[in-house]
């Protein structure tokens, strides 16, 4: 018998200063049996950045082809797709291709899986990735918010400028959002 996912209940304030964001939040993400906790957070930390109106989490692990993250207009049109983690260059072409009319972003777990990713879409010459919104957290910042496995996360997500501050239970957490393009 398959392991079932586990869920989590995030109850976060969000605060994006740059974008004037000011939003309660409250959702659930399933933690496939095979995923790490940094990799939620991953998802989460994207979310609050990329934060709009109509944004839910995809089918996950269960749809490699899908988006870790959408957000559909109301005639059902893809307007923004968003994959976290390790990802292969030809997707990601393949999802700008796909979804011209969205926004197609890319969340790295490292600033060296960013540099990886790039390093591979050069050699693949991906030429419409220069099209996607490439950014990284810092790996030691995951870490340390996935430190401690709860399964209901209240917490205060502020953006400002290229960097995230957590607090959660009195503990603050930040890191930098390192942005890269493809050229």
């Amino acid at each position: 018998m398959a392991l079932a996912s586990t869920l989590y209940d995030f109850q976060l304030s969000l605060s994006n200063v740059d974008r004037e964001v000011e939003q309660q939040l409250s959702f659930k993400v399933a933690r496939h049996p095979s995923e790490r906790l940094e990799r939620v957070w991953l998802k989460v930390l994207a979310y609050c950045w990329q934060w709009e109106e109509r944004l839910g989490f995809g089918p996950g692990l269960g749809d490699p082809d899908a988006p870790d993250l959408e957000t559909r207009d109301y005639t059902n049109l893809v307007t923004r797709w968003v994959r976290v983690g390790k990802v292969d260059p030809a997707k990601i072409q393949r999802a700008v291709d796909r979804n011209a009319n969205a926004v197609v972003v890319v969340l790295f777990e490292s600033e060296e899986r960013q540099a990886a990713f790039l390093a591979e879409a050069a050699t693949l010459k991906t030429s419409r990735l220069a099209k996607a919104e490439l950014a990284a957290v810092d790996a030691e910042f995951l870490r340390q918010l996935a430190e401690v496995d709860e399964r209901r996360i209240k917490a205060t997500v502020t953006l400002s400028g290229d960097h995230f501050y957590v607090d959660r239970g009195g503990v603050t957490l930040d890191g930098p959002l390192v942005r890269a393009s493809f050229r």
